[in-house]
């Protein structure tokens, strides 16, 4: 797991730990970084990203979403927390409740 530029690093790390199976990057940086390393992306994970994010347009998380929704064998999600900016400042209950949500999920019981 990774927030903004910490999720470029994580996923980067991903790409050399075949041990890890999953990931979820908060307001990845799509719009400032080349995340075309993902390509073929190891691992299913999430994307998180506020709708008001004033450093990272939504609309790159979006397309960033979408090209590796097209990989095979894995399954991308992303969910946006409507209104929220890059920090999720008063959107921290609901960045909580998507994380938790999606780990019970994926992990086993």
């Amino acid at each position: 797991a990774g927030f903004s530029f910490g999720a470029w690093i994580s996923m980067q790390l991903m790409m050399r730990r075949p041990e890890i199976n999953g990931f979820i990057s908060v307001s990845p940086p799509a719009s400032q970084h080349d995340f075309s390393f993902l390509a073929p992306c190891p691992a299913s994970g999430l994307l998180i990203h506020g709708s008001a994010d004033e450093y990272i347009p939504l609309e790159s998380a979006v397309k960033l979403a979408e090209k590796l929704k097209k990989q095979k064998k894995i399954t991308i999600e992303l969910q946006t927390v409507t209104g929220s900016n890059h920090f999720f400042q008063k959107h921290v209950k609901a960045l909580e409740n998507i994380i938790d949500t999606y780990l019970k999920k994926v992990l086993p019981n």
